[in-house]
């Protein structure tokens, strides 16, 4: 095997469309597949998903939440406790990433914490420079910076051509969430 095949990459799937998350829990069902471990850290999301209770029956595949849920707008009262949750995040995502422990660390929704300015595009950009050539990492979220996806290896956009919110219908139960 060349070393290509070997080293990990840096993928970053974005856009307003549904699948981003679902990409990612795709690669990290994927790569246990292969043997490998992965961790998923959740930057915006607080509440039980369907991927954590999936992950739960995988013991390769960890998954840790450490969002606040919706993010309200700067100067909201709450706004800092979600900065200093993303900062946190970020945190341990370094040490993931550096530690050995995973070969396959997704960011979910880091690209949103980053676009509504809860974490620096820089601290991220720092993290995926830092990976050991042999982890892979995946970055999801809407409104990935110009930065971010410049740093990937592989960019998707995810575009919205119809959802079923936009007739009404609310998120359901093993498809949103």
């Amino acid at each position: 095997m060349s070393q290509d095949e070997t080293s990990g990459r840096v993928l970053l799937f974005t856009g307003d469309g549904k699948g981003k998350t679902t990409a990612a829990v795709g690669m990290g069902l994927r790569a246990c597949g292969h043997g490998m471990r992965v961790l998923m850290l959740q930057f915006i999301k607080a509440t039980p998903t369907g991927e954590i209770s999936a992950a739960r029956q995988l013991p390769s595949f960890e998954i840790v939440q450490t969002g606040r849920g919706f993010v309200p707008p700067p100067g909201h009262p709450q706004f800092e406790e979600h900065r200093r949750a993303a900062a946190a995040g970020v945190e341990q995502a370094a040490q993931a990433v550096t530690s050995g422990r995973y070969d396959l660390v997704i960011l979910d929704e880091v690209c949103t914490a980053v676009s509504l300015s809860l974490l620096d595009e820089k601290r991220v950009a720092e993290l995926a420079a830092k990976r050991p050539l042999a982890v892979t990492l995946v970055l999801t979220g809407r409104g990935a910076t110009p930065g971010l996806m410049a740093l990937a290896d592989t960019v998707t956009e995810m575009r919205c051509l119809k959802h079923a919110y936009d007739s009404g219908r609310r998120a359901q139960k093993g498809v949103e969430f």
